[in-house]
């Protein structure tokens, strides 16, 4: 074990979750390029160990909105119709299809740039609805549980802007997307560690990583559920899509630099 690269997963984990949770992203988005480029995690290691990431920081979050009675069950139940069948869909690919690290910085790029669009994107005042009906919501669950096995977040960080932008409010939204996150990763944790006991590459959870950065986010997603009514809505979007939107165009550059 090490305590000093645990120890800055740690920190990141909390950091990131204090930020991303109030929009219902677990973070996991953001901690990939920490495990990445700083921890050099191995490829494609690094895919679970983020999941991983989820199972142990997604309660944290989850237990503050369940006491803020925000968890709409209806809809949690709608996004993991989809998303589990998904994510084991995207542990697949993940292993047999995106192996090379090239590859995956440009798929990984290719998810963030329209999500960080999308999150900016300024649109008209509208009223709160109800949003998509049940079967677009499984439909979308099943596709962004697809790509999050493939990337390692979830499915939430792209799930999210997607039900904010069909009229859904955040205080509905975010306990929602987390909820499906963090049930939808620990099908994917599964699915990795059953795919690795026919594998000889690393493609196994960095367990004690994963857990000590998921500790991390356990603690900060607490904290930025409960910020979640202090801070403004348009603030928290605009600071998740700069990242998303830099983060991807880093990728494009390590993909062509072959780095």
């Amino acid at each position: 074990m090490d305590w000093q690269r645990d120890a800055i997963g740690l920190v990141a984990g909390f950091l990131i979750a204090v930020v991303t949770s109030p929009a219902g992203v677990s973070g996991a988005v953001f901690l990939l390029p920490v495990q990445l480029t700083v921890l050099e995690v191995p490829n494609p290691r690094l895919t679970p160990t983020n999941l991983l990431y989820n199972v142990v920081s997604g309660p944290g979050a989850l237990v503050r909105y369940v006491r803020q009675k925000q968890l709409d069950r209806p809809l949690v139940s709608a996004i993991v119709a989809g998303s589990l069948p998904g994510v084991v869909l995207g542990a697949v690919l993940r292993v047999h299809v995106a192996s090379d690290p090239t590859v995956f910085r440009l798929i990984a790029a290719a998810v963030l740039l329209p999500t960080g669009l999308l999150v900016l994107r300024r649109r008209a005042p509208r009223p709160t609805g109800s949003g998509y009906g049940r079967r677009t919501i499984v439909a979308l669950g099943f596709a962004t549980g697809t790509v999050g096995g493939l990337y390692g977040v979830g499915g939430g960080s792209l799930l999210a802007p997607l039900l904010a932008g069909s009229g859904m409010a955040m205080a509905v939204v975010a306990p929602a997307a987390l909820a499906g996150t963090f049930l939808t990763s620990i099908a994917g944790v599964v699915a990795f560690a059953v795919l690795a006991l026919g594998s000889t590459d690393t493609i196994a959870p960095d367990w004690s990583l994963g857990v000590a950065a998921g500790l991390g986010g356990l603690v900060g997603g607490y904290c930025g559920a409960r910020l979640q009514p202090h801070v403004p809505e348009r603030r928290l979007k605009d600071l998740l899509g700069v990242l998303a939107i830099s983060l991807s165009v880093l990728y494009v550059v390590q993909a062509v630099l072959g780095r």
